[in-house]
C-alpha cells in the first residue's frame, strides 16, 4: 500500500462489492471458516442496507462492519452465533429491534495501524443513535486466550485483559472503544479453538436513547433559560409590584424560554411600604404578601406558558420564618424549596431558620434543582442533586458586594463542573432606601456550562452587562450532557471513588 495515494471511503456494502468482501473474509479468517455465503450477505444487505458498511481505498475495499437489529431483552442474555446467522439463513434480524448486533468487523492486515476499525465502530454508534437504538451488543472472541488457557481460567483471562495486563486482539481493541463485558458466553462459536468456543457479551449503551413513553413530559433536547436581573424599586402596592414582574414574565415568554428566573428576596420592596417597621417587623410583614404573590405568578406560568423559578420569598410557618423558592409550573402546579443554610444577616436581622428538605423537580424542560443564594456555597448540596440526574441548577442570589457576590459566582461555576450541569444565577441590583437592613446590591447573574469541548471554553454560556437592569436568555442542550456523562475529556460523576466516601443526606425528606 503506498501510504502517499491512499484516499479512504466510508459506504454501504453492496452486492457488487461480495467478490472484494469475499477475498478479505477468506484472508482474514482462513482459521474459522473463511468467507460467508453470498446469498447471506445479500440477505444482510436486502433486509438492512444501513448497517452493512465498508470502507475502501481506491475502490478497494479494505475494511467491513456487519450488522443486524435484535431485540435486546433476548440477546442481552445468554446466546451462541448460530442464534444470529447460520451459513443459510439469518435468524434473529428483527425490524422492530431496539439494539444493533455487530456480527463482524474485520479489516485488511496490511491496513491495521489505520484504525479503520475505530472508524467502522464510530459509524455504528451513530447508526444507534440516529434510529434511537438503546445499545449495540456484540460476541467478542478472544483469540488470545490460547496463548493462556493452560495457565488461568477465562475468567482470570478477561479480568487480565480488562487490566492491561494481557493484550488480546478483540477484547482490548473493544475496550478501548467504549464497550463493557456483560458477561460470559459459552459455547458461542465452538469451532474457534483460540478461544476455546468462549466469547465476551459486549455492551456499548446508546445514552440518548429515549423510549417511546420515557416520563409524565416529552423528552426536550435543547432548553431556553431566561433570567431576569432586576433593579430594586419602590412598590407603591402588591399590584405595583405584581406588574413588574408581570413585565419580566411577558418579556421573556415572548422570546419563547422554558424558565423565568428571578431573583432571591424579589418581593423585598413590599417592606418599604411600612417603613417605621425594624428589620424583624418589617420581613414578618413581607411575609403577609407571600401567598398572594405566589399564587399570582402560579397564574402567570400558566397564561405565559412559561415555568417560573420564583427567586425566593419569605415564609411564616408556626412562628418560624424562612426563605423560600418556589417553583411554579407551567402547568399550573407548584412545589417549593426553602432555603437550608442561613447566613449570619438572615439570622441576626430577620431570625430566619433553614429548611431541613432538599427536593429534585422534574419538568417539561429537564430534571431541575434549585438553591437559594449560601446554599450553593456547600457543595454537598450540588452533588446530592446531582446523584438524582439534576440537569439544570437555579440559583436565585442576592448580594451587596462584589465579593459576596464572587462567592456565589465562583461556587455556582464550581457546581457546574463537578456535577456536569448547567447553572443559572439571578441577582438584583440598586437599593431600597426606605428598607431597614437592606443595603446597595451588587450583580452579574449568569449561565454557567460544564467544562469541555461541548461547551464554551470558559464555561459561561451567558451573563450580563454588572448592575445593569437586563433580561439574559441561554439555549442549553441537555443532550450534551449525556455525552459529557459518558465520554467527556474527564468524567467527574463516574469517576468518583465510591470505595472510599459517600454522601448521605441525613434531612427529613429523602430526594426522590
Amino acid at each position: 500500500m503506498a501510504e502517499e495515494s491512499t484516499r479512504l471511503r466510508l459506504r454501504q456494502l453492496t452486492a457488487e462489492d461480495y467478490p472484494a468482501l469475499a477475498r478479505l473474509m477468506d484472508q482474514v479468517y482462513h482459521d474459522i471458516g473463511g468467507a460467508w455465503p453470498e446469498d447471506t450477505i445479500k440477505a444482510l444487505i436486502r433486509i438492512f442496507p444501513e448497517g452493512q458498511l465498508v470502507i475502501d481505498d481506491n475502490d478497494e475495499l479494505v475494511a467491513a462492519a456487519l450488522t443486524i437489529k435484535v431485540d435486546y431483552d433476548r440477546f442481552s442474555n445468554p446466546h451462541r452465533y448460530e442464534d444470529l446467522i447460520t451459513d443459510d439463513k439469518i435468524r434473529s434480524h428483527s425490524r422492530k429491534g431496539d439494539a444493533l448486533y455487530g456480527l463482524d468487523v474485520f479489516v485488511d492486515p496490511e491496513y491495521r495501524g489505520y484504525r479503520l476499525g475505530r472508524r467502522l465502530y464510530e459509524a455504528r454508534k451513530e447508526l444507534c443513535r440516529d434510529e434511537n437504538l438503546r445499545a449495540i451488543l456484540a460476541g467478542g472472541r478472544l483469540p488470545g486466550y490460547k496463548n493462556h488457557a493452560d495457565k488461568m481460567s477465562v475468567t482470570e483471562y478477561i479480568a487480565q485483559v480488562e487490566s492491561r495486563s494481557i493484550y488480546d486482539p478483540i477484547l482490548t481493541f473493544q475496550l478501548s472503544n467504549g464497550f463493557d463485558v456483560k458477561r460470559l458466553l459459552t459455547k458461542y462459536l465452538p469451532e474457534d479453538e483460540s478461544s476455546r468456543g468462549y466469547a465476551t457479551l459486549l455492551e456499548w449503551d446508546n445514552i440518548l436513547y429515549q423510549p417511546e413513553e420515557d416520563g409524565e413530559w416529552p423528552r426536550r433536547a435543547t432548553v431556553r433559560i431566561g433570567v431576569v436581573q432586576r433593579r430594586m424599586r419602590a412598590a407603591r402596592s402588591v399590584e405595583d409590584l405584581l406588574g413588574q414582574v408581570e413585565f419580566f414574565v411577558d418579556s421573556l415568554s415572548d422570546y419563547r424560554a422554558d424558565f423565568a428566573v428571578l431573583p432571591e428576596f424579589f418581593s423585598a420592596p413590599l417592606m418599604g411600604l411600612k417603613p417605621e417597621l425594624n428589620s424583624v417587623e418589617a420581613v414578618r410583614y413581607l411575609a403577609s404578601f407571600t401567598d398572594e404573590v405566589r399564587d399570582a405568578m402560579a397564574d402567570m406560568a400558566v397564561s405565559y406558558n412559561i415555568n417560573i423559578i420564583g427567586g425566593s420569598m419569605p415564609v411564616e410557618e408556626n412562628g418560624r420564618m424562612y426563605n423560600v423558592a418556589y417553583l411554579m409550573r407551567r402547568d399550573g402546579s407548584v412545589e417549593e424549596q426553602r432555603k437550608i443554610h442561613i447566613t449570619p444577616h438572615e439570622r441576626k436581622d430577620w431570625a430566619i431558620q433553614g429548611g431541613n428538605e432538599l427536593r429534585i423537580f422534574d419538568t417539561d424542560a429537564g430534571r431541575i434543582g434549585i438553591l437559594i443564594c449560601y446554599d450553593v456555597e456547600f457543595p454537598e448540596l450540588g452533588r446530592l442533586l446531582a446523584e438524582q440526574g439534576m440537569e439544570i441548577l437555579f440559583v436565585p442570589f442576592w448580594t451587596d458586594t462584589k465579593n459576596g457576590y464572587l462567592r456565589v459566582r465562583h461556587c455556582a461555576q464550581a457546581r457546574a463542573i463537578e456535577n456536569e450541569c448547567y447553572v443559572a444565577i439571578s441577582g438584583s441590583i440598586g437599593n431600597l432606601p426606605r428598607v431597614d437592613n437592606v443595603d446597595i446590591q451588587y450583580a452579574q447573574s449568569a449561565v454557567f456550562s460544564p467544562s469541555d469541548f461541548y461547551f464554551p471554553h470558559d464555561g459561561i454560556i451567558s451573563e450580563s452587562v454588572p448592575n445593569t437592569e437586563m433580561l439574559l436568555f441561554a439555549d442549553v442542550d441537555l443532550e450534551k450532557l449525556k455525552l459529557l456523562h459518558s465520554e467527556g475529556s474527564v468524567t467527574n460523576l463516574r469517576d468518583r471513588r465510591g470505595d472510599l466516601y459517600d454522601l448521605t443526606w441525613k434531612g427529613l425528606r429523602a430526594l426522590d
